[in-house]
């Protein structure tokens, strides 16, 4: 991750670390540290903000930091950042795979059954990522550097056309695709039915920062009405000139309610 506006997220197993004013202060404090920040670490399972980079050094923002699980991995990466420029904005390194089965076990998922059933690959996530502009709700949008370009032309081509695309999420974390199901489960859902909408963490496409769930003003986030809008008729027609494909159809083999908004970039 470089200094200043290039807008690019560093991923560690743990902790992330988002570019300074990106992200939204939750209190004063947090706001006067955030109006400075070069860099700001924030906890994946949470979204807590546990430090922020300043020009004078690296200011604390919960109590032992030093104790924060990740926390070496996360401060490794601040001291040696992304050079993009010399990798190649495409030559994206993924983290290892870790958790997935304590992530697993605490949903009652079996694993290798799961992946046996639904036919899904268990997907790493990226080691960093692109600013591909805001979702619907003001959200930092963060992709894959070729997924996020592709995007943004795509979103611009659209828009020439008069068809406005709006995206709903793109990057999930394992920890946040984990959150999700637990909400869901909170609320009293059977889990094969939220397993019928959401994969299991560790599987979901999200993960690669190469998916984007999207919409169209005034239509709700992730409904299957979206198959009847105007912005659904145009990227059936152009998305895969752009190099996105709808992921799950009618009657998919990996056993997932048709999803229309849901769409992926690359093979």
């Amino acid at each position: 991750m470089r200094r200043g506006s290039d807008r690019i997220l560093c991923n560690t197993p743990e902790i992330e670390l988002w570019p300074g004013g990106v992200l939204r202060a939750r209190g004063n404090r947090d706001a006067r540290a955030l109006a400075r920040a070069r860099t700001v670490l924030r906890r994946k399972r949470d979204g807590a903000l546990l430090a922020a980079e300043l020009p004078e050094g690296l200011l604390a923002l919960v109590p032992r930091l030093a104790r924060e699980p990740g926390i070496d991995a996360a401060l490794e990466a601040l001291a040696h950042p992304v050079h993009h420029e010399r990798a190649g904005l495409d030559a994206v390194a993924t983290l290892p795979v870790q958790r997935i089965e304590a992530r697993l076990e605490a949903l009652g998922i079996d694993g290798h059954a799961y992946a046996a059933r639904t036919g899904l690959e268990l997907v790493p996530e990226p080691a960093w990522l692109a600013h591909a502009g805001h979702d619907r709700y003001r959200r930092a949008l963060w992709l894959r550097a070729d997924a996020a370009r592709a995007w943004r032309v795509m979103v611009a081509a659209a828009l020439r056309e008069g068809i406005v695309l709006e995206a709903i999420s793109g990057y999930r974390s394992h920890d946040y695709q984990l959150g999700i199901l637990e909400r869901k489960l909170a609320r009293g859902l059977a889990l094969e039915a939220i397993l019928a909408v959401n994969a299991a963490p560790g599987w979901s496409e999200h993960h690669s920062g190469r998916a984007l769930d999207i919409s169209a003003p005034g239509e709700p986030a992730a409904e299957e009405s979206f198959e009847a809008t105007p912005a659904f008729a145009w990227l059936t027609t152009n998305a895969g000139a752009h190099g996105f494909t709808m992921s799950y159809p009618r009657d998919n083999p990996h056993g997932i309610v048709h999803e229309p908004w849901h769409w992926r970039f690359g093979a």
